[in-house]
């Protein structure tokens, strides 16, 4: 019996939350006991994913499908794929990250399946029995899968610590056959936005603003903080939906999920939303002129006052 990791990334490289599903992976192999972490990478001329996937701690295959018709990623062409593997392979458990590649993913290997789907897990509990948030994090509900069929599941990058790497290497293989993509569904163009500033959902660090910058030019006082603590500048909805940043700032329940070590949150008052996408942030610092701002309810560090003042000041002492 083994679980098997559908690897999240962009042709070139792995991204990070692969790292956190495969930690996730380990965690239901201690359950069941004598289980192997198979990784499976779809895609074109990725024979540098496969060879970091193989190095990953607890990883003992990693199965390659490079194809042409792979290199755009479409959830259809990785499904067909990843349902050919299935069918010559035997798996427990089929793992995914919670993100728009596993959301998209990982209900049409269920459905393929006739299986349910779990979505956004954040603690295994045994085999079969997994948490997850909701109410954007405000509740937790307890969710038991019956043991008929192959368990799939989607993972908060966020609930689960990075797997290490080794410099052993785990052996790859191809798959079995790889399938052409009959789904008719095209990638017809992708707009990628081009930026030198660090990427939020790997930060260490993010600094967000809020509402309370009050317009978009005073975002240059969170990048000059930013730049002094090497972090990530992210925002509130508020902030996006009035214009302030682009939309790939936004941290939250409809923007990104992140968990740095450090969070400031500044001029945020801290909605359940905007709550859902940090919450998990080891060390959460409020800047607010609103004492009695949500924030500060789950704020390890909270200072009251004028964010425009205190910004200036606190990059200088930096």
């Amino acid at each position: 019996m083994a679980i098997l990791v559908l690897a999240e990334h962009d042709n070139d490289s792995l991204k990070p939350s692969t790292l956190h599903t495969v930690t996730a992976a380990k965690k239901i192999e201690e359950k069941i006991g004598e289980a192997e972490v198979h990784v499976l990478v779809m895609g074109e001329k990725v024979e540098a994913v496969a060879k970091a996937s193989a190095h990953i701690d607890g990883v003992s295959k990693v199965f390659l499908a490079d194809a042409p018709h792979l290199a755009a990623q479409t959830a259809e062409a990785l499904a067909l794929q990843t349902g050919q593997h299935l069918n010559a392979s035997n798996y427990s458990h089929i793992l995914a990250p919670a993100t728009t590649f596993g959301k998209n993913l990982a209900p049409r290997i269920a459905a393929q399946l006739d299986v349910p789907q779990v979505s956004g897990i954040s603690m295994i509990l045994d085999a079969h029995t997994f948490v997850r948030p909701i109410y954007a994090g405000n509740a937790l509900a307890t969710v038991q899968c019956e043991a008929r069929g192959v368990v799939v599941l989607t993972v908060l990058s966020t609930s689960f610590d990075a797997a290490g790497t080794t410099d052993t290497s785990a052996a790859i293989e191809p798959v079995n056959k790889v399938v052409p993509d009959t789904s008719g569904v095209r990638l017809v163009g992708r707009q990628l936005s081009s930026s030198e500033k660090i990427e939020l959902t790997s930060a260490r660090v993010v600094v967000s603003g809020g509402r309370g910058l009050q317009k978009a030019e005073n975002f240059k006082l969170l990048e000059d903080l930013a730049a002094k603590l090497h972090a990530a500048v992210g925002a509130s909805r508020a902030a996006v939906d009035a214009g302030y940043v682009p939309n790939d700032y936004q941290v939250g329940q409809t923007g990104k999920i992140v968990a740095p070590d450090l969070y400031i949150a500044v001029g945020i008052s801290g909605a359940i939303q905007h709550l859902a996408g940090m919450r998990d942030s080891k060390v959460i610092v409020a800047i607010n002129k609103d004492p009695d701002a949500p924030i500060f309810q789950i704020a390890d560090y909270g200072l009251v006052g004028d964010a425009l003042a205190i910004l200036p000041q606190l990059t200088e002492q930096l």
